[in-house]
């Protein structure tokens, strides 16, 4: 039987972190696919190798980010479904996501792998490094189908609040991912293109084995391959709460390309450190991440069920918990950065360029305990337009600014570039905050007027 959980009721500290803690273990292995993936490179291969991973996984990360944006969708009116009792529309919910998925990866697929090349001059990678960018942007450009069937298949399991399963399927692709770089990577010395194939052909390997999963245990409504298609509810309804979040989450990753488009005008070595340093920051992110995926999962489920004091509850809980691991985090990351990037690369120039960019996301890192939290919440609400514009004000009003104005600096320090972040963040918590407020007070005056 299908495994699923009903945050409507009950507790909504230790249910929300029930449900986070699994998510969090995924992320961690999912974050290792490109930890080993720089690891293998850095240890086996050349710096321009390193460079192309960090340059190519950034650019696919961009392109992913709509897919993923698009899969909220599901995973909110789904939640919603849920919570409203309304199981008989569940299957037709997941159908137009598979439907809406479908097309939109067959396009992008189609844009990606001719146009490799000019993706990667578009990064501005250095020029001992734009060959194997290429190489990697195009193997992963053509194994999008697979990345596009996982995360669909996420989204539905998290939208039953079954974050366990997402976990399992996880690791089976970070083992076989682990497995293909040592084989690609170290044995046939294949560099970037090796690590490239390792990944697409992991992803493939987790998305049969959550098919497996549900052929086993079943779903907790029907759904058949007539649910599959565009019917106007479900697709206009999904659309609407995952496109903004799709373009969101797809200019924001174009920001961060204008950064280290930035970044790789400095050289070799500040392109090989600031890839090394996100790589890092893949991990130190983590805590807030879940948080946001599981606050989403549980408000979504209690807007459908009218329950909207337990999703206020939810987001505060949510804050808290992130926080106390972020205020740890943030010290490891600003006095220890040269550490948590030797475990990546032992060349001590990139090591060193890589701490100093570190220090700027320690301060984001308990930033983002309340940004991401206030995201979840958000998107779990519905208000995904907002979501939307907060992130594209960061993004563009603040983030791309200030790395540009920082980078004219001299000398160039990362530290200063990579300050561009926090100060976004601390744009758009303020935005949040209002933002919350506002719909607080509404919420009030709309009691006033049924009273």
């Amino acid at each position: 039987m299908a495994k699923t959980n009903d945050f409507t009721t009950g507790g909504v500290f230790l249910p929300l972190l029930r449900f986070s803690l699994p998510i969090l273990a995924a992320l961690i292995l999912q974050t290792a696919y490109g930890a080993v993936d720089l690891w293998m490179v850095g240890k086996f291969a050349t710096a321009a190798d390193v460079s192309a991973v960090s340059t190519g996984s950034q650019l696919m990360q961009s392109i992913t980010s709509v897919i993923v944006g698009l899969t909220m969708g599901t995973t909110v009116l789904l939640g919603q479904t849920l919570g409203q009792g309304r199981r008989d529309e569940a299957g037709r919910v997941i159908g137009g996501g598979v439907a809406l998925l479908a097309v939109v990866t067959a396009l992008i697929t189609l844009l990606v792998v001719p146009g490799a090349g000019a993706l990667a001059s578009l990064t501005n990678a250095p020029e001992e490094a734009v060959a194997p960018t290429v190489a990697y942007i195009r193997t992963c450009g053509a194994g999008l189908c697979f990345i596009a069937a996982y995360n669909v298949l996420g989204s539905v399991f998290r939208g039953l609040g079954d974050s366990e399963t997402p976990l399992f399927t996880v690791f089976v692709a970070c083992v076989a991912n682990i497995a293909g770089d040592y084989l690609l990577v170290r044995v046939a010395g294949l560099g970037a293109l090796g690590a490239a194939i390792a990944t697409v052909a992991a992803q493939g390997i987790s998305v049969a084995v959550s098919l497996l999963v549900i052929l086993h245990r079943g779903l907790p409504f029907s759904f058949a391959l007539r649910d599959i298609g565009f019917r106007d509810r479900p697709v206009a309804r999904t659309l609407r709460l995952g496109a903004p979040v799709a373009l969101q989450d797809g200019l924001v990753s174009v920001s961060f390309l204008v950064i280290l488009s930035i970044v790789n005008s400095l050289g070799l070595v500040a392109s090989a450190g600031v890839g090394v340093a996100e790589r890092v920051c893949g991990f130190i992110m983590l805590v807030p991440s879940a948080f946001a995926q599981a606050i989403t999962s549980f408000v979504a489920q209690n807007v459908g069920a009218g329950r909207l004091d337990r999703a206020g509850k939810a987001l505060l809980r949510g804050i808290l918990a992130s926080l106390c691991v972020g205020v740890v985090i943030s010290y490891l990351s600003f006095f220890h950065g040269d550490v948590l990037a030797g475990l990546f690369n032992k060349d001590a120039e990139i090591v060193a360029a890589a701490a100093d960019y570190l220090r700027a996301y320690a301060i984001d890192v308990v930033l983002t305990s309340f940004l991401f939290s206030f995201i979840g919440y958000f998107n779990g609400m519905g208000r995904t337009g907002f979501v939307m514009v907060q992130g594209l004000v960061g993004a563009f009003g603040v983030r791309i600014p200030v790395s540009f104005a920082m980078s004219r600096l001299t000398p160039v320090s990362l530290f200063h570039v990579g300050l561009a972040t926090p100060c976004s963040s601390i744009v758009q918590i303020a935005l949040c905050g209002g933002y919350f407020l506002v719909l607080k007070k509404k919420r009030k005056d709309d009691a006033k007027a049924d009273a």
